[in-house]
């Protein structure tokens, strides 16, 4: 067995060897500080201290081992404190488990839902659009049909009319993209209201109906001609010192009066259906029907 001796002095070479090997590793400045009590031993022995060369790798082994353990910055559990963790936008995350991912069909027998995913072998619920409607009870008489009915839809012959507040017509005045008629100028129809922005020509398909909204602010006198009128918008635009007629329109005349460059000879306007007779022979409505409403006409014009 080969000997190795080391004296007194041969005790700081290996310090200082050791701590060259511990360079690399960035163990340098707490190293040094740590070995004092580590290579005591081999200065204060009087004789020379004895060791084999087998056992020299392992002795300094632990001796960097050792340092290393010394020098560790790792903080125990008792000193840890808190962890802070910031929320940003790019670390938003769904809580985990709440969104499931969706299951793809017609992907193999594998997946669950492959070949006729899910729908089964043939039949009506198997063809595609071949759903049953929810009213169907297998052939016996629905309990819709089993039922008696009261009232009715008047949706194939209603005639909606698009609704104008006497607040708009006032409003649109003050804007100055309304211009009240004078005394000889004719009153202001349905084109007027679309010149102006307050309706569109496409919304209009039966008439306009003046309502009375925002009564307390018409302060302007208007002459107007409108398909219907409500009792409220009547007295607020006679109270400002307006006039309100109300005439029919049926689709004909609507489209010669909105679009009149589209007839050579502009059609004769048509009276209203027995139905609606009763409603412009009435003055309550002004209708243009009435003879209050055409004696105001023929006074007017012998005055012209």
């Amino acid at each position: 067995m080969i000997s190795l001796f080391m004296s007194r002095a041969a005790a700081p070479r290996l310090a200082s060897s050791t701590i060259a090997a511990a360079r690399p590793l960035g163990m340098m400045s707490s190293l040094s500080s740590n070995l004092s009590y580590i290579v005591k031993p081999f200065s204060s022995s009087l004789a020379s201290f004895r060791m084999s060369y087998s056992e020299a790798p392992i002795a300094l082994h632990s001796v960097l081992l050792i340092g290393s353990r010394s020098m560790s910055t790792v903080p125990s559990p008792q000193e840890e404190g808190e962890i802070v963790t910031f929320l940003t936008l790019n670390s938003i995350r769904d809580n985990p488990g709440s969104v499931k991912k969706k299951r793809r069909i017609g992907r193999g027998v594998g997946s669950s839902k492959g070949k006729t995913c899910g729908r089964g072998h043939k039949g009506q619920k198997a063809r595609a659009g071949g759903s049953i409607s929810p009213m169907f009870e297998g052939g016996q008489t629905p309990l819709y049909k089993t039922i008696p009915k009261r009232g009715f839809r008047n949706t194939v012959h209603a005639q909606p009319m698009v609704p104008i507040n006497v607040e708009t017509l006032e409003n649109y005045v003050a804007m100055g993209r309304l211009i009240p008629p004078g005394p000889s100028d004719p009153p202001l129809t349905i084109p007027d209201f679309i010149n102006a922005g307050i309706v569109k020509k496409s919304a209009v398909k039966h008439g306009v109906k003046l309502l009375g909204g925002g009564a307390d602010k018409l302060k302007t006198p208007l002459r107007l001609e409108v398909s219907r009128a409500s009792k409220s918008a009547i007295d607020a635009i006679e109270r400002a010192g307006g006039e309100v007629v109300t005439v029919h329109y049926n689709k004909l005349a609507l489209k010669a009066l909105m679009k009149p460059d589209r007839f050579d000879i502009i059609p004769r306007r048509a009276l209203p259906p027995p139905k609606l007779m009763p409603y412009y022979t009435n003055y309550d409505n002004r209708g243009y029907l009435s003879p209050e409403v055409q004696m105001k006409k023929v006074l007017a014009q012998q005055k012209n």
